[in-house]
């Protein structure tokens, strides 16, 4: 197979966009053809179809350390993104990763992040999951009141209240750093899970959600 076999390819399989990694792993799938990322990538570079990325230079973190069971400590997020491409508009993905392990414990698309979204998830993971210790999120207003207004007690949300009642603790994070499991999960979402939605011929959401909630 030469490069432009593979752009051919990938032109007749709708899988123009997919990345070296992603490509290799289609080829393998669909033509049964096993070649490594880094190969796909040099003939897809000597065609150009695929541009190579300068390395950008990363800031250090020290990242938490992991708790030693999984299911202990889940890290929670929405990614807001147009996750059918043309074919749709905005939708939320809440997302909820296992610290100890980075799986993903429980992801669905709702039309907005909200009180009632997280709510609907937190009922679903928790009859088949059980509760866990505690939550860690960003500071979204759903999980924290950001303004304060010089009140003199600690004004608690719903979300919070709701925790509190069946003993889950919850950690609002101060940087993206300090949840960077989910953060990450987010990342790689809005590259694959966009490109599988498209293949697979999904055009609404509620069939996008029906999809990822199986996995």
């Amino acid at each position: 197979m030469t490069g432009q076999d593979l752009i051919d390819f990938a032109r007749i399989t709708d899988l123009q966009g997919f990345g070296p990694t992603l490509m290799a792993e289609k080829l393998e799938e669909i033509k049964d053809i096993r070649f490594s990322k880094e190969t796909v990538r040099k003939m897809m570079i000597e065609v150009g179809g695929w541009k190579s990325k300068l390395k950008k230079k990363v800031e250090p973190h020290y990242a938490c350390a992991r708790r030693n069971h999984r299911g202990v400590l889940v890290e929670i997020d929405g990614s807001e993104h147009v996750w059918l491409e043309e074919r749709g508009t905005k939708a939320s993905l809440l997302v909820f990763v296992d610290d100890a392990t980075s799986q993903i414990l429980a992801a669905e698309l709702f039309p907005e992040e909200s009180f009632f979204s997280y709510g609907n998830l937190c009922q679903r993971y928790f009859r088949e999951n059980g509760l866990p210790q505690a939550f860690n999120s960003d500071r979204f207003s759903v999980f924290r009141v950001n303004r304060r207004d010089n009140l003199r007690y600690e004004p608690v949300t719903q979300f919070q209240r709701v925790l509190s009642a069946l003993g889950i603790e919850l950690i609002c994070a101060n940087s993206s750093q300090a949840k960077g499991r989910v953060e990450r999960v987010n990342q790689t979402l809005q590259d694959r899970l966009i490109k599988e939605m498209r293949l697979l011929g999904f055009n609404d959401y509620k069939n996008g959600q029906s999809i990822y909630s199986r996995r």
